[in-house]
């Protein structure tokens, strides 16, 4: 597992730094494979995703674990610093994924459903059925230096569900990734990126130390972290402006590192 983000814990008094340094730049993607059937584009290629990482690479850009990168922002060194997340624990990630991770020496965050093991993405109504992966899929990711995470039990959108269902989704995924990575978990990811109070009060229960959304606006903050999605379509000159206009257009909070 990536280093501890215990600095980021519920009750840490923010420091001077973390009043005024710009929200954590964190890509989201999701599938890697073929897009050629991509009604929701989520998907991009494995060349795409080296052409992405070699982008970052050649503006001395280092990709991470949210963990990894929340830790070294508590501690001043987050420079240079970007967090890699992938979506909703595909099978793709470890055929495709992960060797392109490789390659350049990055690190990321797996958010997976562990509610769907070895299942597919029944949440999507349009496009392909597509594997996920199995507990010795997770583990084999774990073992590469992946930070594994949740992403509730089985896709749904937590603020629409009840509180036996949220508990279970947030507490219980926990609970069961823990066993299964053999580590405690710290990130959470909200399904659909969907968020609001009620969520966020239950996942900083249920123990995580972070979790990240999309678009959370006043609600930002470690436990509801924005991020970027990263698509098929974001060349270089894309991804140049989406890297600057995301410190633009998101202003700091108060405990976020």
């Amino acid at each position: 597992m990536a280093a501890s983000v215990d600095s980021a814990a519920p009750g840490t008094r923010a420091t001077p730094a973390s009043l005024t340094a710009p929200v954590p730049w964190v890509a989201m993607y999701h599938s890697v494979g073929d897009c050629s059937d991509d009604p929701y584009r989520i998907t991009v290629t494995p060349a795409r995703l080296d052409r992405q990482l070699g982008w970052l690479r050649r503006r001395g850009l280092r990709g991470v674990s949210v963990a990894e990168l929340l830790a070294a922002r508590a501690e001043g060194r987050g420079r240079g610093l970007v967090g890699l997340t992938f979506d909703d624990g595909y099978a793709d990630f470890v055929d495709h994924a992960l060797p392109v991770l490789r390659r350049h020496g990055f690190g990321a965050t797996l958010f997976v459903l562990p509610g769907r093991l070895g299942g597919d993405n029944a949440w999507d109504p349009l496009g392909p059925r597509k594997p996920l992966l199995t507990a010795d899929g997770i583990r084999e990711a774990a073992a590469a230096g992946v930070e594994i995470g949740s992403h509730g039990l089985t896709h749904v959108d937590l603020t629409k569900a009840d509180d036996t269902v949220l508990r279970a989704e947030t507490a219980g995924s926990r609970a069961l990734l823990t066993e299964l990575a053999g580590a405690p978990v710290a990130g959470f990811c909200y399904p659909y990126g969907t968020v609001d109070r009620r969520a966020v009060d239950a996942v900083r229960a249920a123990g995580y130390r972070y979790a990240c959304a999309i678009d959370p606006g006043p609600l930002t903050g470690p436990h509801a972290l924005p991020r970027l999605h990263i698509g098929q379509r974001d060349t270089a000159v894309r991804l140049h402006l989406k890297y600057r206009l995301h410190r633009l257009r998101r202003r700091p909070v108060e405990g976020t590192p």
